[in-house]
């Protein structure tokens, strides 16, 4: 389906030195405040308490932080959840106190100065769990660009694939770049977004890449970039409404679901839109860089010669 056609194909590789070298730049950025700052994990990899209260009116975040303030817990992370009524409780790891002697003491300070709370959950995260699960999310991400990079370099060739997956760390990157230089909460939540980014951008990449190839074929005459250039253009409308469609459900979570989607739909919003930059102006710039061709799809037609009779 197509909302409108473009007539002209759009140079997009003559901005291709341009664009990579903006790329770099901001990878380079990330990988600094990912090394200087670090990720503000959440209690799911560090361990800690999580607490779900309910109360009869509207609570007030910033009074219960004060409240929780006043027992030692000024670390405390306390946010709406679900509604208003509901407040979800984040407590980091404490030496010598038990999770339920925490939970405990967190109910009765609550209930001091407002009867009406009622404690729905309690979770407890040891930190063995937490190191597990930062094992686990960097083996399951090594995992997905292995699993890309196969695929890719089966369907089509190695040139692609490497390409596609420089790319698509690159949109990895930068998310986890804006997460450190903010020092946003990182949760399991958030790292499923960043894998849920991977397939995203991977599969606009296989849209172009598929293009491309057809075009090798088609296109007999032109140049490589005139090839690529054509083949982006005439997936644009596809991107825009793709996109478009994708950005207008992740924008309703980031604004309507709460504080519990807040930082998956914000990853997920980062992901979006440096995946459509790095799909159309970082992979498809590498591949001229690795030097595509058109042999690498069409290999040379044999040239049969008659036997000359003496």
């Amino acid at each position: 389906m197509e909302f409108f056609r473009i007539k002209q194909d759009i140079p997009f590789m003559s901005f291709g030195k341009i664009t990579t070298s903006v790329s770099l730049a901001t990878f380079i950025l990330a990988v600094f405040f990912l090394f200087t700052k670090g990720l503000n994990f959440g209690v799911d990899f560090t361990g800690g308490t999580v607490m779900e209260f309910h109360y009869a009116q509207a609570a007030d975040a910033n009074k219960v932080r004060e409240q929780l303030a006043g027992i030692g817990l000024k670390e405390a992370q306390v946010q709406n959840f679900g509604s208003s009524h509901d407040l979800l409780i984040q407590v980091p790891l404490k030496q010598n106190v038990a999770g339920a002697k925490l939970s405990d003491q967190v109910r009765d300070t609550l209930k001091q100065h407002d009867a009406s709370v009622e404690m729905r959950r309690v979770e407890f995260v040891g930190p063995q769990v937490g190191k597990d699960l930062v094992e686990n999310g960097a083996m399951a991400l090594l995992l997905v660009s292995l699993g890309i990079v196969g695929y890719l370099w089966l369907r089509f060739e190695w040139k692609f694939g490497l390409s596609a997956i420089i790319a698509n760390l690159h949109d990895v990157v930068i998310i986890l770049g804006f997460f450190a230089f903010f020092q946003w909460e990182f949760s399991l939540s958030v790292l499923a977004a960043v894998l849920a980014v991977l397939g995203y951008s991977v599969n606009e990449s296989v849209v172009v890449f598929d293009r491309i190839r057809e075009n090798f074929r088609a296109m007999r005459k032109a140049e490589v970039h005139e090839v690529i250039d054509n083949a982006i253009t005439r997936t644009m409308s596809r991107t825009i409404i793709t996109h478009a469609c994708t950005q207008m459900m992740v924008t309703a979570m980031l604004f309507l679901g709460g504080e519990t989607l807040h930082y998956f739909a914000l990853a997920l919003t980062i992901g979006i839109l440096f995946g459509i930059y790095s799909s159309v102006l970082v992979a498809s710039p590498l591949l001229m860089m690795l030097g595509v061709s058109r042999e690498d799809f069409i290999k040379p037609e044999k040239v049969e010669t008659e036997e000359v009779l003496p």
